[in-house]
């Protein structure tokens, strides 16, 4: 039975109603890592000071809680970057639109705050550097998994929280085929498994022989409790790191860099939209505009296409 928390009322604290929202059908339907990273933001938010008050958000009561406030607030969040900020206030804004629709609140206060729009990031992975990032992960036992979470990355162009989390029954190696639901639309996409000559499905079928007896496909190389874990988000980086170190690559790229870069190398290659799409998860067209970037081969091999 859901809701054990009990319903605020408009004179109660913004940490009352964000409890109230952690406790909702709304919340407890989210991806646990997306519920995981709700749960930190709210909780940082809540503990902001908030300009010209003695007070942190989360003690303004309800009814006096006003857009100034949650501006202040955002403009303190931005000095810590515009992209995180900007997804703080988003969840505070789905806590508070919760509480319209509970009727706690008569309006979203957080319409109409003034945010800052992030550019976009347009760092990409040469493929000589994945191809050397696999052997230097490959080579050594304790980077074997997040060798292969980048490798099935850049076989399909797929978030890395996805392909972190990936558990065999979403893989059919006599098939050669990927099933997979995203996580953050929902979307189903299938995806070939034999699809370039790096060698994944081979790297598959040795690690279904190796680590075949628990459920995920690439798990955290130490068990604990004798049981097998996927990557936390927050480790990821930090072994990515050792391998890059190791491997004499740039320490900017990072995993989420790979997804747009397996974009960019389908647009490049002449790939349409539609087909794109189908591999990418993206719900239009206008979703793909990021990647639309302007390069070198991109230009030759259009230019290359004029009638003569």
């Amino acid at each position: 039975m859901r809701n054990k928390v009990p319903r605020p009322t408009r004179r109660a604290k913004l940490s009352a109603l964000v409890d109230y929202y952690l406790d909702s059908k709304m919340y407890l339907r989210l991806a646990p890592s997306t519920q995981k990273q709700y749960y930190t933001h709210l909780g940082y938010a809540c503990g902001t000071p908030v300009q010209d008050t003695k007070k942190i958000l989360g003690d303004i009561s309800v009814s006096k809680l006003k857009r100034r406030h949650l501006q202040t607030c955002y403009d303190t969040w931005v000095d810590a970057g515009v992209r995180q900020a900007n997804y703080r206030m988003s969840i505070i804004s789905a806590a508070l639109s919760y509480g319209v629709r509970s009727d706690i609140l008569d309006f979203n206060p957080s319409t109409g705050v003034e945010k800052l729009k992030t550019k976009p990031r347009k760092v990409r992975w040469k493929r000589e550097e994945v191809l050397r990032f696999l052997d230097t992960a490959y080579s050594d036992y304790k980077w074997r998994s997040i060798g292969l979470i980048i490798h099935m990355q850049y076989t399909w162009g797929q978030r890395v929280g996805d392909i972190r989390t990936l558990t065999w029954d979403m893989l059919d190696l006599d098939r050669g085929v990927l099933d997979l639901t995203q996580s953050k639309r929902g979307a189903d996409v299938h995806l070939p498994i034999t699809i370039d000559d790096t060698g994944l499905l081979a790297i598959l079928v040795q690690q279904k022989k190796d680590l075949g007896f628990q459920d995920y496909v690439a798990p955290m190389p130490d068990p604990k409790g004798g049981s097998y874990r996927p990557y936390p988000v927050d480790r990821i980086d930090g072994v990515m790191n050792e391998v890059k170190a190791a491997a004499g690559i740039p320490k900017h790229l990072t995993a989420m860099d790979i997804r747009s870069t397996v974009i960019v190398e389908m647009v490049e290659g002449g790939a349409d939209a539609v087909s794109i799409m189908q591999a990418s998860g993206h719900a239009s067209t206008t979703s793909l505009t990021p990647y639309l970037v302007n390069t070198l081969l991109g230009s030759t091999q259009a230019l290359s296409k004029r009638s003569k």
